[in-house]
């Protein structure tokens, strides 16, 4: 497999939200919007050393905004919650608390 994981994982998403969801070891990340579950597995696994247990995907929508006159819409946008096998971590993040 010749997939670059830098283009399938764009960054983690990291919020109030998001933070509490480590708790049940589950990891945020926007990912592109062509990538599927595999290929997003596929990357995790690679990136972090870790072994993913589910994913789930959800594409978000973007929202109206108005720059005076002029309005228009943000792009969409694909998070996926990753969720590890137990005991695992994905040590970057964990940090960021």
């Amino acid at each position: 497999m010749s997939i670059d994981v830098y283009k399938i994982i764009k960054r983690p998403i990291i919020t109030e939200k998001t933070t509490k969801l480590r708790e049940d070891n589950k990891y945020v990340f926007e990912v592109s919007l062509d990538s599927n579950k595999n290929d997003i597995k596929f990357a995790i696994e690679k990136m972090f050393n870790v072994d993913v247990e589910s994913i789930r995907t959800n594409i978000v929508k973007g929202k109206l905004r108005r720059y005076g006159r002029y309005e228009g819409y943000r792009p969409d946008w694909k998070k996926a919650i990753v969720k590890l096998s137990k005991g695992q971590t994905i040590k970057l993040l964990e940090e960021l608390k």
